[in-house]
């Protein structure tokens, strides 16, 4: 079967992805290019994915939307309030294992995209026209202070994730 919308969207965390490996190459430091670029194309995505995705679906099939959506919007939250704070090399890697859950629940066989792409059916070729026409969402400076990341470990825990978890298993795999 042939799922445009699914692999716009794969290709597109595929390329998000890259972005992230080349800020993280050097273990000494943060590319910070290179982190912003992934950080503009990670809230992109978001908002191609919450604006024009999951407005499709809803139209398509209210019941349906409504039982698949709230979780990645609970997901979408907590990856937007990780993106306030600078850059670390623990926040990094909590972002990507969340990214790691995220996406993988989104591109699974029976996921999000497979969903949303049955119930839009007919609507494929003005939806990627709309989603590549998507703008940058602008970006203020990262926030150092320490609201900043407690918000981002209470919109985790919203959405499910426990930020001192996330570390210790990264941790675990580190030593």
């Amino acid at each position: 079967m042939n799922k445009p919308l699914h692999q716009f969207f794969t290709e597109d965390h595929q390329r998000i992805d890259q972005l992230l490996d080349k800020a993280t190459a050097n273990p000494d430091q943060i590319e910070l290019d290179y982190y912003h670029r992934f950080r503009t194309q990670l809230l992109r995505h978001i908002k191609m994915e919450e604006k024009i995705l999951f407005s499709a679906a809803r139209k398509a099939d209210l019941a349906v939307a409504q039982n698949l959506i709230p979780r990645y919007r609970l997901e979408h939250g907590a990856i937007t309030a990780l993106m306030v704070s600078p850059p670390t090399p623990l926040l990094l890697g909590v972002i990507r294992h969340l990214l790691e859950i995220h996406d993988t629940a989104e591109e699974e066989p029976g996921g999000l995209y497979d969903v949303c792409e049955a119930l839009t059916q007919g609507q494929t070729e003005e939806l990627l026209a709309q989603l590549r026409a998507t703008e940058e969402v602008p970006v203020h400076p990262q926030n150092p202070a320490p609201i900043a990341i407690e918000s981002a470990i209470r919109a985790l825990s919203r959405a499910g994730y426990d930020f001192y978890e996330i570390i210790n298993s990264i941790n675990l795999q580190n030593s």
